[in-house]
């Protein structure tokens, strides 16, 4: 659970609360939130579950809220409690004032996202959460939108053609992700190369001595090749 403080949050930063049980995509999520093109918009809160969510926002066992959010940015698809779960908790809180709810997803099913806006949710984005899409989460969160499910059920999603591609998509996605946070953080893959030189070393020793050793078994007179 990577929780943020609540002091320093200025006066007119997003407060939001990520959740997804990927560190991969939390991350990316943090990083975009977090740069200079956003200019210091929001302030991000991780949670791994949305269990912890739930805790977070005082919605279990009676709690209460340990700060105030402005927008929830919610995975779809996590162990225990999923996001569409969460989803209708929260709307459930305060029908009258709602915390906006973005849905993300590695997925574009048309049924998915036609549920999640059913459900109130304010938009759904497919992951990992990109530069173009900052300007959707303020809009959402500007809005604030107090609406029935009549309503809601009639809108469409925001998705831009690029986020309604083909499944292969998802998984370049992906890897843009991975690709983002290994750049981000500053991985200098050039250290592990002794190391892996010295494996490869290591197992090319053991099938040269597994090969003579069953040679010597099998009493053959024949000439050690493993090329």
């Amino acid at each position: 659970m990577e929780v943020g403080g609540a002091g320093g949050v200025e006066a007119g930063v997003m407060r939001v609360l990520l959740v997804d049980d990927s560190p991969v995509d939390r991350r990316v999520a943090q990083l975009l939130l977090s740069s200079d093109s956003c200019a210091g918009s929001f302030h991000v809160i991780a949670v791994d579950s949305a269990k912890k969510a739930m805790e977070f926002l005082g919605l279990k066992d009676g709690g209460k809220a340990e700060q105030a959010i402005d927008m929830v940015l919610t995975d779809y698809c996590m162990p225990e409690m999923t996001g569409y779960d969460l989803l209708k908790a929260i709307k459930a809180l305060n029908p009258l004032k709602p915390i906006p709810v973005i849905v993300m997803s590695s997925e574009d099913e048309p049924q998915r996202i036609s549920r999640c806006l059913s459900a109130g949710a304010e938009d759904y984005i497919v992951k990992p959460l990109q530069s173009k899409d900052v300007q959707r989460l303020r809009n959402c969160s500007a809005a604030r939108p107090s609406k029935t499910a009549g309503t809601v059920a009639k809108r469409k999603p925001t998705t831009t053609p690029s986020t309604a591609a083909s499944p292969p998509s998802g998984r370049r996605a992906n890897f843009a992700g991975v690709a983002m946070v290994l750049q981000s953080s500053g991985v200098e893959l050039s250290q592990y190369l002794p190391l892996l030189l010295k494996l490869a070393v290591l197992a090319y020793a053991a099938l040269c001595l597994g090969e003579l050793l069953h040679r010597w078994s099998s009493g053959s007179s024949c000439s050690l090749s493993l090329w």
